[in-house]
Formats: C-alpha cells, structure tokens, sequence
C-alpha cells in the first residue's frame, strides 16, 4: 500500500513518516508541505492512502480533496490540531481522524484499521462520507463559518467567540487575534480567517488587518487623505486607498 503524508509542519511530517517505518504493509512515496503539491501527486502517483492535515496555508484538506481526479480515490486519514473539525468528521463516521497530538499506539490503531479495509468498502466509504463532510464545510462556509475558532494554548484549547475579537493582524505565517481578553497566535493564513468569518461584522482594511466594525471606536483623518481606525483599545490601524471607500461606506460615512 503507497502512502503520501501532507501537512504544512515540518515536524508534523517527520512524526508520521517515523511512525510508517514500522509499518511494513505501507510503503511511503512521498511528502508535501501544502496543498497545491499534494493534488498534483496525489493525481499522478495515486496513492493508496494519504495522511491530510486540514489547516494549511494554501487551502484546506477539504479542498484538496475537492480537486483530486485520480479513480479510485485514496483511503483518507485526516491529522489536525483542531477538535471542532474533528467532531463534525465523527458525527457522519469520517474514515478517521488523528487528533494532534496523538499517542503511537493510536496512529497504530487507525493504521491497522485502514489495512484491514477492502478497497471496496474504502472506496464506498469514501464517496459516502466525503459527501457528507462537504455538505457540512459548505454550509459552514455560507453560514458565517465555525461558530469559534479554536486557539491551542500549551494543553488547552481556547475557543474565541468571533463577536469578541477586536482585530486580527498578520504575523509572518500566523495570525494574531486581539480581544478584549487579550492576544492569541493562531496558525492560520489572513485568507483563511477572513473566509471564516465572512458573514460578520468583519472587514479587510490592509493586507495584514482584519477589523470588527463593531469595535472601531473613531476614524483618524491625515493631511494627505488617508485614514486610520482607532479601535475600542485605542489601537491605531491603517486603512489602505484600495479599501478605505468601501470601509467608510460600512461604517456609513
């Protein structure tokens, strides 16, 4: 059975391909640290069964397995850090999920389960529950999204109520998220965030800066037409020209 281990994280790659050196039914082809890779591989090698996180940069697990061609379609083992996608996929009996982070005996456990499954029944489960899954990221994504975003904190997970979040900016490959509470990095792409919170009072006023219009507290106006929104904590944020009309328009100015 070949394998594929797609995840973003280093680390996270090298902690499955470590644990498939003891599998020997399974032989490992490759890995991919985003998305856009892992179609064309996907597409072309055909694996038998692919390790998919679900939070990347470039786009979602669900979307990548929107965009796969290859018939039969691989056995799919989702990997995620975050538990909200997790209770949805076992409420419709996803094929599994790896929680992160995951004990060995449980990886070893969702291994041995995928290898006592014929490719028959896999492949039935997977039009089934794939089906299922988009049903629900689509309705998610149409109706404002997840109703939290989940935030791992060393051995807990904070769940940020999106009407309590100030502002979001964009610190290299994360996100930092500012409510009332105080600050919380997030791995998440602006793109992403702004995709899950669609729906809400939220808008995009630079390339790094997402707003909650609900917590602009003054608009700032420059000598040279520019404009800056001063929020509830008395940050200063600066509103690009490309989107400061449609910012104003929002907030009815």
């Amino acid at each position: 059975m070949k394998a594929l281990v797609i995840d973003d994280e280093e680390l996270a790659r090298r902690r499955v391909l470590n644990l498939l050196e003891d599998v020997s039914e399974i032989e490992v082809i490759g890995e991919c640290s985003n998305g856009q890779t892992a179609i064309k591989r996907i597409n072309t090698e055909k694996p038998d069964i692919i390790f998919l996180d679900i939070n990347m940069k470039d786009m979602n697990g669900f979307e990548v397995l929107q965009k796969i061609e290859t018939r039969p379609k691989p056995v799919v083992v989702f990997v995620t850090a975050y538990d909200s996608y997790a209770t949805r996929a076992f409420d419709v009996e996803a094929f599994d999920f790896l929680l992160k982070p995951f004990k060995d005996q449980r990886f070893f456990k969702t291994v041995e389960r995928v290898l006592n499954t014929s490719k028959t029944e896999a492949d039935d489960l997977f039009e089934q529950r794939i089906k299922e899954l988009f049903r629900i990221f689509s309705r998610e994504a149409q109706q404002g999204k997840l109703s939290k975003i989940p935030v791992k904190q060393g051995n807990k997970t904070v769940l940020v109520d999106p009407p309590d979040i100030l502002y979001i900016i964009a610190s290299g490959y994360y996100a930092e998220i500012y409510t009332g509470e105080g600050k919380y990095v997030l791995r998440e792409s602006l793109n992403n965030l702004e995709e899950q919170l669609e729906g809400g009072n939220f808008f995009r006023i630079h390339r790094s800066t997402i707003v909650n219009l609900d917590h602009v507290k003054e608009i700032v106006h420059s000598d040279y037409s520019e404009v800056d929104a001063r929020m509830k904590d008395n940050k200063l944020l600066h509103v690009s020209k490309s989107n400061k009309k449609e910012f104003l328009e929002k907030l009815g100015i």
